[in-house]
């Protein structure tokens, strides 16, 4: 029995099939795209720290770099970012301005992460370290407010995404629009604890592609056992 495709079915069957073949490739590009990005992060963050440029800072060249920095911290005007540790604990990122030693103005640092009761700077003032301090970590962009973060609440010292403008209009400071976030080395008293880095990024695309051909061959063995069943095939 010779094919006599329908014309309806075929009207929807054909381009929705071109649709999602496009679609299933466009994921493999993607993924392609995310592996390659992936290994040029790793890259820099496996490479050794250099010295934080004191002037004309490429944020999107240096993101992910390991640097070191000199100067003193400027500890009354450090910020409360709400966020997690590494191991899911409930606290806060402590944000503080470095005043640089090279006259070169402010940096934010992230010094790390404190549970919800050592919020207060008194309840960690052995961390609050004075004089000159060198630090080692990682450069991060400032994000932007995601679906369903609340916005920042400056009066309260409460801060739920990180706008390095606004923070620093709020410290009284001028800095680069960066973070650097400090690694692991101890502070005095156990707090801030810095190393909460993250490189886990998201990467989900072979799952997507496979999803998009998967839709793909299900809507074309539909396609055949209709034409089979009315006797088209």
């Amino acid at each position: 029995m010779k094919f006599r495709p329908a014309l309806w079915p075929t009207l929807f069957t054909v381009p929705s099939i071109v649709l999602l073949l496009a679609l299933g490739t466009w994921q493999i590009q993607r993924l392609e795209w995310k592996n390659d990005l992936i290994a040029r992060i790793a890259a820099r963050f496996d490479a050794p720290a250099v010295p934080l440029p004191a002037s004309g800072i490429d944020v999107d060249a240096m993101e992910y770099h390991k640097v070191s920095v000199t100067g003193q911290f400027r500890h009354a005007a450090e910020v409360h970012l709400v966020a997690t540790s590494v191991n899911g604990n409930p606290g806060y990122h402590v944000i503080t301005p470095l005043e640089r030693a090279d006259g070169a103005g402010f940096v934010l640092v992230d010094r790390g992460w404190v549970p919800q009761e050592r919020k207060a700077a008194e309840r960690r003032a052995e961390g609050q370290v004075a004089g000159p301090v060198t630090v080692t970590g990682v450069v991060r962009k400032p994000w932007h407010q995601g679906w369903f973060v609340p916005d920042n609440d400056s009066a309260r010292n409460l801060w739920f995404f990180g706008d390095a403008a606004a923070m620093q209009k709020v410290m009284g400071v001028t800095a680069p629009p960066l973070f650097v976030e400090a690694d692991a080395a101890p502070n005095p008293g156990g707090f801030p604890i810095g190393g909460q880095t993250r490189l886990n990024i998201p990467n989900n695309h072979l799952a997507y592609a496979v999803n998009w051909y998967g839709f793909t061959i299900v809507l074309l063995v539909i396609y055949v056992m209709w034409h089979r069943r009315q006797g088209r095939l």
